[in-house]
């Protein structure tokens, strides 16, 4: 093998491991819970605005189903 196959497949081996090993800790630490556990790391954050959003979806898909009931798809139910 020539030196430089040789440089170019050691380059490739660590990039290879490098990208490998930083995938090793995808996961929440304990220290971390606290943090992702308050109110306002939730995607539902605002129970006002989740209920307004929830509205709308219903009154706007009442025709097809909406969210369990059905309606006339006007805003009125």
């Amino acid at each position: 093998m020539r030196p430089r196959n040789r440089t170019i497949l050691a380059a490739a081996a660590v990039l290879a491991s490098s990208l490998l090993g930083g995938c090793a800790s995808l996961g929440v630490q304990p220290w971390e819970r606290d943090l992702l556990a308050q109110r306002a790391m939730r995607l539902d954050g605002d129970p006002v605005t989740v209920a307004l959003d929830e509205h709308i979806y219903f009154s706007k898909e009442a025709s097809t189903g909406g969210a369990g009931f059905g309606g006339g798809g006007c805003g009125c139910n």
